[in-house]
């Protein structure tokens, strides 16, 4: 399986300053606002959705993070991939080439036996300032995977600053102390300007249905050229630009 790619900005400046969750001055949920806690995205285990999702939203958390003269130097810090062995079978493992130029060399890919050997590598993962951010994918709903390991989870991702955004592959909604989850499934791509019939930029259906101190909504999330966009649902019949080459690429 691809994992869908994301090409967003390549600043991704990361300060200990971030937010515990994002909010914007009215209280809604925006991908420009730093993130440095636990969030889950709910996803089926047919379709990419969530994993392409995850790092759409974890990249544009770190690049929003606030800079200082100390942070001109470009972000390299390693990020951390951890699956359980049913995710693997569901979905596979990361493909490297689908993945952002940047990424590509930065990823540690873990593969756990169970869900608990991924619960105990996320949360180390959390503890290690030497991250930029960590991707869990845990399928269905294990017993290990409890409202006291999710609330584990958070209180280690606020304390060390570093985000995690674990997905859950086919999973039913239960109880977790994550301070956001959504609820994740692909939608449309928008039409490429000079071929219809080929795929554009992706996007992904998005409900925020559980928050804290932000309201939930739900929104088509899609990559643009301005990096990551998130509105209300937009007719289908509105055509939108194809995104820029990256790296000047022809």
């Amino acid at each position: 399986m691809i994992h869908t790619p994301i090409s967003l900005p390549e600043s991704a400046g990361i300060s200990a300053a971030a937010l515990p969750h994002p909010l914007t001055a009215r209280g809604e949920w925006s991908p420009h606002v730093p993130f440095a806690s636990h969030a889950e995205v709910f996803a089926p285990a047919a379709e990419a959705s969530g994993a392409g999702l995850a790092l759409g939203l974890a990249r544009a958390a770190l690049a929003a993070a606030p800079r200082t003269a100390e942070d001109e130097v470009e972000d390299r810090r390693a990020w951390l991939w951890v699956q359980d062995a049913a995710a693997i079978r569901l979905g596979g493992r990361p493909y490297r080439p689908g993945l952002p130029a940047d990424l590509r060399a930065r990823l540690v890919h873990v593969a756990a036996a169970k869900p608990e050997d991924a619960l105990f590598a996320l949360e180390e993962g959390v503890r290690c300032r030497d991250l930029a951010f960590v991707v869990g994918e845990i399928a269905g709903n294990p017993r290990a995977l409890d409202f006291t390991a999710s609330r584990r989870l958070v209180l280690a991702a606020e304390r060390h600053g570093i985000a995690l955004w674990l997905i859950r592959l086919g999973a039913a909604r239960d109880l977790g102390a994550a301070r956001l989850r959504w609820e994740a499934r692909a939608a449309p791509s928008a039409q490429t300007r000079w071929n219809a019939h080929a795929p554009g930029a992706p996007a992904w259906h998005a409900e925020l249905f559980r928050a804290r101190g932000v309201r939930p909504g739900t929104w088509t999330v899609r990559e643009d050229v301005a990096g990551l966009s998130a509105g209300k649902p937009v007719p289908d019949d509105v055509r939108q630009p194809d995104p820029l080459p990256a790296h000047g690429a022809a």
